[in-house]
């Protein structure tokens, strides 16, 4: 069985942010020569998420939105692990609903996913680098 590790670096410029990381996978996937297994992609960041979705505009900023209704990020005040001079808890929040991390299977030597599926990397606290995994294991 072969074994692949990689981690990439994405740094948004704004506070949240949506970046499709599918092309960065698939090089991964690539350099890995997996033909048949699985790929772990997840955020090594407790304030980002990797999730798979559909790569559509409307939908991102309905993410955004949705979001920041479940967890606003102001007033900063309101949340008791703001008081450690923080100002990110609800990145945190935010990361727990949509998610630590994906696993997709690998047939053929492709990413098998379903109609319109993409991997995005979700950033709610950015504006500093941060790293992303991606563990390939099989055949």
């Amino acid at each position: 069985m072969k074994s692949f590790r990689k981690e990439l670096l994405f740094t948004i410029p704004g506070r949240v942010g949506f970046v499709n990381i599918t092309p960065q996978v698939e090089q991964c996937l690539k350099e890995s020569g997996v033909k048949e297994g699985l790929v772990l992609v997840n955020s090594m960041h407790i304030t980002s998420s990797v999730f798979i979705n559909d790569d559509e505009r409307g939908l991102h900023q309905d993410f955004v939105e949705w979001l920041e209704e479940l967890a606003p990020h102001e007033p900063v005040s309101m949340y008791r692990h703001n008081d450690t001079g923080e100002d990110n808890a609800d990145a945190h929040l935010k990361r727990t609903v949509m998610g630590r991390e994906v696993v997709v299977a690998i047939t053929g030597g492709r990413l098998d996913f379903g109609t319109w599926e993409q991997i995005f990397y979700g950033e709610f606290d950015g504006r500093r680098a941060k790293r992303v995994l991606v563990k390939i294991i099989g055949e």
